[in-house]
């Protein structure tokens, strides 16, 4: 797991553990939501520099293995004119620049393979965000409820002052309680299921895209038992 991942993790937790207490879970979401999408551009910004970085390793290498079949088609085109002294001198270039191939063979290597890895880090932020948006609007919609219910309420027990009113008002403050510590149950169980809800649906289109695939390969001859 890279460095970039593990850091991830430990928003996301953070995220949740602040929605169970926050007063405003939507704006606590807009706030991850800003956080994530500045997150995105930077990686996108790493992965433009990664990339040519890499195209440059790889136009090194291919030059150093290029370089490498002409020297030793210089050596046995010298050999056959009897020009050993030439041969040694391109068979050493040769050496040298099969030394070059490696060493950038190696870094392009290592350097390709970080580009795949930004490629999926790149992925799942992007899908992550996607699906914390969705959710966000029905988050806010359920929050305005909660608001507009507390305001009735609030306007219900202030009327009625007259002492045999007293019981009722009562009523209404208790109530109003138990909507308090209802609502901040849901809002502590919405931490949790809009990120089990994002793992899940990202885990539903891959099965369905490889079923797809799978169907694909069939109709060309393709058995699930070869």
């Amino acid at each position: 797991m890279s460095i970039m991942r593990r850091v991830r993790d430990i928003t996301v937790a953070t995220l949740n553990e602040r929605l169970e207490s926050a007063e405003d879970p939507v704006k606590m979401i807009d706030q991850f939501l800003w956080s994530t999408r500045e997150e995105i551009i930077q990686c996108e910004k790493l992965y433009q520099q990664y990339a040519g970085h890499n195209n440059h390793l790889k136009a090194q290498w291919l030059q150093a293995e290029q370089t490498k079949e002409k020297r030793e088609q210089q050596a046995m085109t010298a050999l056959k004119a009897g020009e050993e002294n030439l041969a040694r001198i391109a068979l050493l270039e040769k050496q040298s620049a099969e030394e070059r191939s490696v060493q950038y063979r190696e870094l392009y290597e290592q350097s390709n393979q970080n580009v795949l890895d930004l490629e999926e880090q790149l992925r799942e932020l992007r899908n992550e965000y996607q699906s914390v948006y969705d959710k966000r609007e029905y988050y806010a919609a359920r929050m305005e409820s909660l608001r507009l219910q507390q305001r009735m309420n609030a306007r219900y027990g202030a009327q009625g002052q007259e002492p045999v009113s007293m019981f009722r008002r009562l009523e209404d403050r208790i109530n109003d309680m138990e909507l308090e510590a209802k609502s901040l149950r849901d809002l502590r169980r919405i931490g949790t299921e809009f990120l089990t809800e994002t793992g899940q649906r990202v885990q539903s289109v891959v099965e369905r895209e490889l079923e797809q695939l799978k169907r694909k390969l069939e109709k060309e001859g393709w058995s699930s038992s070869s």
